[in-house]
Order: C-alpha cells, then structure tokens, then sequence
C-alpha cells in the first residue's frame, strides 16, 4: 500500500492527479488513515499533522502521484433569511449550538437536523432540504494541525475551563 507523505492545495499543483477520493466533509481532517481511490487503489494517509483538506486539495503519495480530493454531496438544509440582519440572527442561534456551518452571502448550508429545522423554522427561516458538497467554516478551535476537542485521542481537557455562557 502506497502511503501519502504530502499534500498541495487546490490551484497550487503541477500535473493531473491519477485517481479521486470523495470524502464528506467530516472526512477530510485527516492525518493517519487508509482511503480507498475510486479505481479501487488503497493508500495509508501518514502526515506529520492533522489536516483539514478542502475540495481540489491533492494528496501526495510517496512515488509522486497524486490523488484529488473531492467533497461528497451531502444532505443538506439551505436556510434562507428574510435579510442581512436576519442571516446574522440566524447564524449566531447555530454557532451558539456549535454546528457546522457553511456562511454565505444570501444563506446558511447545515446538515440536515429536523430538531434544528423546526427551530429555523420558529425564527422565521426558509428552509429546503438540498443535497450538495459541504463546506462548513472552521471555529476558531480548528487550527488545522492536530488539537481538536474531541475527547477520543486519549485525553481529556481537564486543564481549562470549556464553559459556555
């Protein structure tokens, strides 16, 4: 099995990838994992870090292919607000539940959740169930290279206050 030693980010890469993995969003923070490509081929992701890879980013395997990754549709909600005004309201009732969130201009894309729907609902949103590549902003925890708020690495965060008010 051919290993992954490096990345490149879209648009800053030279040649054509030789194979693709269609990985949801939850599934691109990688640092030590094994993929399977589209064709069949596997490969064992082994970086020094943890990296969130977005869609077009290409690993690098260690004989100099490369693979592209590509986000998978996902089910989806599309929230719609009344107004600017409205799409902060309605982004700041998300982020404080902690959800994942794709912010933009003129609407909000969150997985699909039917107890969070019916409370965009109650807040005067529009909301369509949408299915598309997901691509939820990082918070200001994700640094991109291994220290994450999961508590399944083997420790837990005892050594500071995580409180929410």
């Amino acid at each position: 099995m051919k290993r992954v030693t490096s990345h490149s980010h879209a648009g800053h890469y030279h040649g054509t990838p030789f194979d693709r993995v269609v990985l949801a969003h939850d599934e691109r923070h990688l640092r030590r994992k094994v993929l399977a490509l589209e064709q069949g081929e596997q490969i064992l992701v082994d970086l020094p870090e943890a990296i969130a890879f977005e869609h077009g980013d290409v690993l690098i395997l260690e004989d100099g292919r490369m693979a592209e990754i590509i986000a998978a549709d996902e089910a989806l909600y599309e929230v719609t607000p009344r107004d600017r005004r409205h799409l902060s309201e309605l982004a700041w009732h998300l982020g404080n539940r902690h959800l994942p969130a794709q912010l933009e201009e003129s609407r909000i894309v969150i997985l699909r959740d039917h107890v969070i729907k019916a409370m965009l609902q109650g807040l005067g949103a529009k909301v369509t169930e949408i299915t598309a590549p997901f691509h939820p902003l990082h918070g200001a925890y994700h640094s991109g290279h291994g220290h994450s708020h999961a508590h399944d690495n083997g420790h837990d965060h005892q050594h500071h206050d995580h409180a929410h008010g």
